[in-house]
């Protein structure tokens, strides 16, 4: 073999190895992956059916119960637009209360978000920027529907 073809090949087997590992660390990005869907976007169909993804929004006043297990607990997240009911087992956030922001990761059991993690917001002043631009969306939404007609 000439040394020309020698560097070829070479270059040729570098490329072809950089490539399955360009291609293995995508594909671990991609099934490691999780995206953030507001309660309505989860009622419009938008979240995934077959995999994990995230809800956030408000914990609905009213909604918390626990069960007699004493870690089972079921609450609903609202974007006060639509609500989705969520079930955790495990120990909540000690900042985990009614009326404050929550994100829940986890997949949709029937109609029910069955989570694995919940996180609680940690200050009066911090929400997730995805959570807080979907309430504010909803709001406007909300405030559209609900303005009053004009006299005639």
């Amino acid at each position: 073999m000439k040394t020309r073809h020698k560097k070829l090949l070479l270059v040729a087997v570098a490329v072809l190895g950089l490539s399955a590992v360009a291609a293995l660390v995508l594909n671990a990005f991609r099934s490691n992956l999780v995206f953030f869907f507001t309660p309505t976007q989860v009622a419009k169909g938008e979240a995934p059916r077959e995999r994990a993804f995230r809800v956030g929004g408000l914990v609905e006043k009213g909604s918390l119960s626990r069960e007699a297990d004493g870690v089972t607990a079921h609450f609903r997240v609202t974007d006060t637009a639509n609500t989705i009911a969520v079930t955790y087992k495990g120990i909540l956030p000690d900042l985990f209360k009614e009326g404050k922001g929550v994100v829940a990761e986890g997949r949709l059991d029937g109609g029910v978000f069955a989570a694995e993690q919940v996180l609680a917001k940690h200050d009066e002043n911090y929400m997730p920027p995805e959570a807080a631009s979907a309430l504010d969306q909803a709001q406007k939404a909300q405030k559209t529907l609900v303005a009053p007609q004009g006299k005639r």
